[in-house]
């Protein structure tokens, strides 16, 4: 598949927009939303040949649950808006089968939005062992089981797909900062993301047992030279078993085969494409494409499994609207190409799909009616 250069005239145009200033989060809440494209919005834009488009965002849970047919009458006569549960301050996102998964830093729990079955819950809200206290990464194994990345509770929580509790990965004396958590798909091993910090040595990512939870390995250490880390943000596998580290502080990915020996990286300081300001998360798609968002630029930049650029998606902005970001801090990409992308200050969540797939098709079309529930 051949993608649109890095330096097309269009993504060129659409670089001026990238710069490295980023507002800290407040307590004001977010301007307005600009209304949804009258038609398709498209990346990369003409004249190159558009790969994605974008399809939906989600607020809340009035965006996935469906109404009761006396519920859209009522909205009908008097104008009022789909309520729901809004998102307070959304971090990261994980998705299986339709299902997604997106840890709140402020509510203090893991929201399940359930797209087949026009349903929402909360995961880790509950007193009990399976509380949560500040879920940062998520991610989901082939089996549907959910693993939370609790920087308070300085461990892996794990959850069935039934949402019950399962079983603690770490605790206080593995982590200095834990980040995030990747699973691969057989539910095997647990990579823990240990961010330290300027006083903390423990810049490294931590390999668990998934069932026992013994520790197996560290990968990396402190430092710039190779296979070493900077304040190391998230993690994911790739094809052959290749593991994509985001390095925040070095403004790097760095790239380990299965066993954890380096093999290469790429990015660097600055604005210039294939470069980095803030990277935060890293997803990878089925054909073996990295996701890399970036908060400062405010947008996600793809590549190829060798770390080449392929494009980018998304501008930053003052003002929300559909592919513009002030603070995105998640990316995930589903089993049919979809893009999801998180923004903390403007709490929603992105939905890109690939223009290949059509908007009928796929784990997120499966949508009941009102009237079926």
């Amino acid at each position: 598949m051949e993608w649109p250069h890095a330096r097309s005239p269009a993504l060129t145009r659409r670089s001026a927009l990238l710069y490295l200033t980023v507002l800290a989060g407040c307590a004001t809440p977010p301007p307005a939303p600009d209304a949804a494209p009258a038609r398709a919005l498209v990346f990369p834009p003409a004249p190159d040949e558009p790969r994605f488009a974008w399809e939906r965002v989600i607020r809340s849970s009035g965006d996935i649950v469906p109404d009761a047919q006396s519920s859209e009458l009522r909205r009908m006569v008097t104008g009022e808006e789909v309520r729901g549960e809004p998102l307070s301050k959304p971090y990261a996102v994980a998705v299986y089968r339709g299902r997604i998964f997106v840890s709140d830093t402020v509510s203090r729990f893991v929201r399940l939005f359930d797209v087949p079955q026009g349903q929402q819950h909360r995961i880790g809200d509950d007193e009990g062992p399976g509380q949560l206290i500040k879920p940062t990464g998520l991610d989901v194994d082939a089996a549907g089981n959910l693993y939370v990345a609790d920087i308070g509770a300085k461990a892996v929580l794990v959850y069935g797909s039934d949402r019950q509790f399962l079983r603690r990965i770490g605790g206080e004396k593995w982590f200095s900062r834990l980040s995030s958590v990747t699973v691969d798909p057989a539910g095997a091993r647990v990579y823990a993301v240990d961010l330290g910090g300027v006083s903390s040595e423990q810049h490294r990512v931590r390999v668990f047992d998934a069932v026992s939870g013994a520790h197996l390995m560290d990968i990396g250490k402190r430092g710039s030279g190779p296979g070493e880390f900077n304040l190391p943000r998230d993690l994911a596998i790739g094809m052959g078993g290749r593991l994509y580290v985001v390095d925040g502080g070095n403004f790097r990915v760095v790239v380990f085969d299965a066993s954890g020996r380096y093999l290469q990286s790429f990015g660097s300081v600055g604005k210039q494409y294939g470069q980095f300001a803030r990277p935060k998360e890293v997803a990878v798609d089925r054909d073996g494409n990295v996701y890399v968002v970036d908060a400062a630029f405010g947008n996600f930049q793809i590549f190829n499994p060798d770390g080449e650029l392929l494009m980018f998606v998304g501008d930053r902005s003052e003002r929300d609207g559909p592919g513009k970001y002030m603070l995105p801090s998640g990316i995930a990409v589903d089993e049919d190409g979809r893009i999801y992308v998180v923004d903390q200050w403007f709490r929603k969540i992105d939905v890109y799909r690939p223009v290949a797939l059509t908007a009928h098709s796929g784990y997120l079309a499966r949508r009941p009616t009102a009237a079926a529930k």
